[in-house]
């Protein structure tokens, strides 16, 4: 098949959804498929455009599959900043579109959203060159954010809500990672459009590994125990019970609480952790490391604010079980990160935004060693059998073929 893929980044981009879309796109090309993937220029890591990179708005790269073409993002740091945000994604998106319009006929257009945009983007190149429109959603929005506070204005969401209508009743079938957000959609898009196919864990490059490692000798982790956040430091997470919980246990001498990543909540939180000696803040790590700083802790967070586990699913926590590490999750009860948990064997949930309970399960897991033993090998088991990039690669595959006419 010749396929489209649109997506807001692709490697060497260091954002996660970029990792996840190029394993993906490198899956279909071993299956034979020629692939265009349209992308932006890089520049997750310092939210500015990457060395090397620069100086034009679009470029284009050929490769043994297919070709990459990437266009300006029209980087902005401020995820605060709504207006500034909506007119990089739109300046973004149109650019995407436009090169994407050009090309011979296609079998398939696969657009990833956020940015809703991008759903506009895969909509147009597959009525352009003949293919047909799968939307993925990794986030809903504007579930997501106005669930967070961020997006308030009445007419701005009513625009974002009509933008999403417009993408799903165009899309030939809608992808999601999980049944959680199967439910979130159904009323919005239709069962029948709807299709479940997780984020992938690359069970291969991510796998159990001691914990003194080279990422704890860095950093002076070396014989602590590391309750550790890897990821995003973004407004979704609610970080700010990793510093309630560090107060609270500040008598256990050689418990460290680690934030690995960068975003817009970490100035905020950095403050907050003035002088609070359990408390180191690490900047995002290269991808090759990633094995290194998951096996770094002990124990792993993944805390999303309240209501917002049925609409996002975050990667990390495949990522997590795969490495051999229980983790403790504060989100919504009844949400799929909670349902994997009690699948997997792998960890405990406790509800979202509860600095207490947080801190209770911590304390829980610290005073049972052979419970957190027990647990990281529970998740590494389940994940071996449950994901793997091949195949989520070909559950795409299949979707591919099954709208052809």
């Amino acid at each position: 098949m010749r396929l489209v893929v649109v997506t807001p980044h692709f490697a060497p981009d260091t954002a996660p959804t970029g990792e996840i879309v190029t394993r993906i796109v490198e899956e279909l090309a071993l299956r034979g498929h020629e692939i265009e993937v349209i992308t932006a220029l890089p520049w997750y890591r310092e939210h500015r455009i990457e060395p090397g990179y620069t100086g034009k708005l679009t470029r284009r790269e050929d490769t043994p599959w297919g070709r990459i073409i990437r266009v300006h993002p029209f980087p902005t740091s401020d995820k605060r900043d709504i207006l500034r945000r909506a007119a990089a994604y739109g300046g973004f998106s149109m650019l995407a579109g436009a090169v994407g319009l050009r090309g011979g006929k296609v079998d398939a257009v696969l657009a990833m959203s956020p940015p809703l945009t991008l759903g506009v983007d895969g909509w147009a190149i597959a009525k352009a060159r003949g293919g047909s429109f799968v939307f993925n959603i990794q986030d809903v929005y504007p579930d997501v954010a106005v669930e967070l506070g961020v997006l308030t204005n009445r007419s701005v969401i009513a625009v974002a809500h009509a933008l999403e209508r417009f993408c799903y009743r165009r899309a030939d079938a809608v992808t999601v990672l999980s049944d959680d957000l199967k439910e979130n959609l159904a009323l919005k898009v239709g069962a029948e459009k709807l299709h479940v196919i997780p984020n992938f864990v690359d069970t291969g490059s991510i796998r159990p590994a001691e914990r003194e490692n080279a990422y704890r000798r860095e950093f002076g982790l070396e014989g602590k125990t590391v309750v550790m956040y890897a990821g995003n430091v973004g407004l979704s997470q609610s970080l700010d019970l990793m510093l309630e919980a560090a107060v609270a246990l500040s008598y256990e001498p050689d418990l460290v609480f680690v934030i690995n990543g960068q975003g817009a909540a970490r100035p905020e939180l950095e403050r907050k952790a003035g002088g609070m000696s359990n408390v180191v803040f690490v900047d995002p790590q290269p991808l090759e490391r990633l094995p290194d700083v998951l096996a770094a802790a002990d124990i792993h967070l993944v805390p999303l604010k309240r209501g917002l586990a049925a609409a996002s699913v975050p990667s990390k926590t495949y990522s997590i079980l795969a490495a051999g590490r229980p983790l403790i999750a504060s989100v919504d009860a009844g949400s799929e990160i909670t349902r994997l948990i009690e699948r997997s064997g792998a960890g405990l949930s406790v509800p979202p935004e509860d600095g207490e309970a947080l801190t209770k399960a911590i304390r829980r897991l610290l005073d049972a060693p052979d419970m957190l033993a027990s647990m990281g090998a529970s998740g590494r088991t389940f994940v071996e059998g449950w994901a793997s990039p091949a195949a989520v690669a070909e559950a795409y595959e299949k979707l591919f073929l099954s709208l052809e006419p």
